[in-house]
């Protein structure tokens, strides 16, 4: 071999060195969350680029990520480093494959998201990351017909209906919005807030005489509202034409009335019931397998995600709201900054009570979406008798449980195998 030759060879194989140990000191950050392509790269260029290490970021649909994590585990060692995931996906996994994260000494600002972290254990198997939810909106004209010492942070159920009674007196029409409607997230209220705001769980509980409670005090709330809200999909439209001065909805769907007239209106947390203050977080959190090659990175990578100017460029990029204590800039679009301002006084509030978005179920969240809507329209639209009713429904639930063996999640006592509905 030629000298030139012998020194090609040297400088390929230092190139090969090079480039592995490159491939090696970067983390690969496999997520479920960012997917679209425009928040993935907003990820990667406005967000990690900021951390102490090189972080690759990889976010794909829930069959391949889990199909590939599991594969490395089995083999006992593999090159994800970082996990990003909802808290689903974390309950689903054996807290044996996830690294203990408490020396990290990282907390999200809820109690209540940090024992949720903890999977049952004593330890933080992951740690919160971001969070979306659905909140509350007034028009300001109806703060003047708040109950007397009402807290609109802090609002009870009955407070609620009393306001919107009050609104519906001083204008002659019921002013509150429900999106009722054929494309209305109304499913996600009953199984998110009534339930665990009256009945402390959402399938054990949902035929228990507590959920009759819940089902009258709708009633109650639907007797003070419009009823053009069983046309109601997306709530910032009837805010902005005035149609409704108080909503819920779903942050993304009342985007529109605080960015056209941010000084219009307010957002707060959803109300309280006698069980705490039910709500509906889509919680993402960070983790690291057992299997990660370089654990030192990785904790990097974790701690790097909650700190609070992170969380910030967050939630620019994917328009998830922090789980830390941070101060919103001023130039966030309205919406974010409203919105943020009441998700984060609801999912900290002492009296938080979260419902998670259904586990487990496959193909079958459909069916049990239509469980809900159906006691819905059988209660309160048709006027049937709410014993019945849930009688008829529970069976129903029942046999999707049964069907997919799903577990119970919270606000539910945990179960072993598939939740029971008592």
């Amino acid at each position: 071999m030629t000298i030139n030759k012998q020194l090609s060879a040297a400088l390929s194989g230092l190139a090969f060195l090079i480039a592995a140990s490159a491939s090696h000191s970067q983390v690969l950050f496999w997520s479920t969350q960012a997917k679209p392509v425009e928040e993935a790269q907003a990820m990667r260029d406005q967000v990690l680029s900021g951390a102490d290490v090189a972080v690759d970021y990889q976010p794909n649909d829930g069959g391949p990520w889990l199909t590939r994590l599991q594969a490395e585990l089995a083999a006992g060692s593999g090159s994800i480093g970082v996990l990003g995931a909802l808290h689903g996906d974390f309950a689903a996994m054996d807290t044996r494959d996830l690294v203990d994260l408490d020396d990290l000494g990282l907390e999200a600002k809820s109690a209540t998201f940090n024992q949720l972290a903890r999977l049952g254990t004593q330890k933080m198997q992951y740690i919160p990351w971001m969070q979306a939810s659905y909140i509350m909106a007034a028009n300001r004209k109806a703060l003047e017909h708040l109950p007397s010492g009402a807290d609109i942070n802090a609002l009870s159920y009955d407070q609620l209906i009393e306001w919107a009674a009050n609104v519906m007196q001083a204008t002659g029409g019921a002013k509150f919005g429900f999106p009722a409607g054929p494309k209305g997230l109304k499913h996600r209220f009953f199984q998110g807030y009534l339930y665990p705001s009256y009945t402390d769980g959402v399938v054990r509980t949902f035929a228990s005489d507590k959920a009759v409670m819940a089902w009258e005090k709708f009633r109650e709330l639907w007797a003070v509202t419009n009823p053009a809200s069983t046309g109601y999909s997306f709530l910032q439209e009837q805010l902005l034409s005035e149609e409704v001065w108080i909503a819920f909805d779903h942050t993304s769907r009342l985007a529109n009335a605080f960015n056209e007239r941010p000084n219009d209106f307010v957002a707060f947390p959803a109300p309280a019931g006698p069980e705490g203050r039910g709500f509906m977080p889509v919680l993402a959190g960070v983790a690291i397998p057992r299997t990660a090659s370089d654990m030192a990175a990785a904790k990097k990578v974790v701690a790097y995600m909650l700190d609070p100017e992170t969380q910030v460029k967050t939630l620019r990029a994917t328009n998830f709201f922090p789980v830390v204590d941070v101060n919103l800039p001023s130039d966030l679009p309205p919406a974010v900054q409203a919105a943020g301002d009441a998700v984060a006084i609801m999912s900290a509030s002492e009296d938080a009570n979260p419902g998670l978005l259904p586990a487990g179920l496959g193909n079958k969240g459909g069916d049990f979406n239509r469980v809900f809507v159906d006691a819905f329209e059988r209660i309160v639209l048709n006027g049937q008798d709410i014993r019945a009713v849930l009688d008829d429904q529970k069976k129903v639930l029942s046999a999707i449980m049964e069907e997919t063996g799903a577990p119970c999640w919270a606000p539910d006592a945990p179960s072993e195998g598939a939740c029971p509905v008592e």
